[in-house]
This record gives C-alpha cells, sequence and structure tokens, in this order.
C-alpha cells in the first residue's frame, strides 16, 4: 500500500521503515529534509493505532494515513521556509502557530491524496494528531 500511495503521489522520496523510533517517544512517521527520506517506525504506529481505534484491524489503512502525511512533508513548498522560522529567534506564540502551519500543510496534502478514503476515519486521526498543536495556539491567544 505505501508504494502504491508513493507512485500515486509521484514524490522521489526515499522511504525506510524501521521497528522503533529513537528516544521513546510515539511518533509513527518522520521526514528529514536532508536526505529527502521518510522513516515510518512500525511499532510506534501499531501502538497509536491501538490507542486511536482499540485494535490493529485497520493497522494497514492507518499506516497509509501516516505515510500520506509525511509525504505532505516532503512535498510542501513551505516547510523550508517555515523550518527555518522556527530555527530562528520566534517568540512562543510565533513557534507555535509555525508548527501548527507545518502540521496542517502536511494534512492538507495527506487528504486530497487519500479522497477515497474513509473520511470520517481520516478525520478522526487528523483531529488527534492536530490536537496538541491548537491546545498550545489556543492558549496563546487567551
Amino acid at each position: 500500500m505505501v508504494s502504491d500511495l508513493l507512485q500515486r503521489s509521484g514524490s522521489k522520496v526515499s522511504v525506510k521503515l524501521k521497528k522503533h523510533f529513537p528516544g521513546g517517544r510515539l511518533v509513527g512517521g518522520k521526514y528529514q529534509m536532508a536526505s529527502h527520506t521518510v522513516t515510518l517506525y512500525e511499532e510506534e504506529i501499531k501502538r497509536q493505532c491501538t490507542r486511536l481505534f482499540g485494535s490493529l484491524d485497520r493497522l494497514e489503512e492507518y499506516t497509509v494515513v501516516i505515510f500520506a502525511h509525511e509525504l505532505g512533508h516532503a512535498e510542501d513548498p513551505q516547510l523550508e521556509d517555515l523550518s527555518l522560522l522556527l530555527d530562528g529567534e520566534l517568540t512562543i506564540q510565533e513557534r507555535n502557530w509555525t508548527a501548527l502551519q507545518i502540521e496542517e500543510n502536511a494534512w492538507r496534502y495527506a487528504e486530497k491524496l487519500l479522497a477515497d478514503m474513509d473520511q470520517a476515519f481520516l478525520a478522526k486521526i487528523i483531529t488527534e494528531s492536530l490536537a496538541a498543536y491548537r491546545e498550545k495556539v489556543a492558549g496563546d491567544i487567551a
């Protein structure tokens, strides 16, 4: 399924599969701009899927969604500029808004790529993924 999605996207990103994300965080995928590589972390994806849906019944679909999101980072024409902003001197509020923008950009790409997928399933994943970013931004407003 991952190779099918890669082909449909037309992306030239390299893809790696690893068992675990280093450092113990629950990260299912990571895009590395310098090498134009997406790495998917199998055990973390399983844990995320189980936490969100209570089982591994939809693991294949869940993995495709995670990969589509990482492809969104890989194909985001704004990512380099937004990342440079994050490396600069920003206020906490500006940093939070920039991080949210990076994630929302990737999810918009994924939504277009996965237009034929169960939209309620996809929306649940997106909502969960963006929750922490949105909470930080909401805290900045309050």
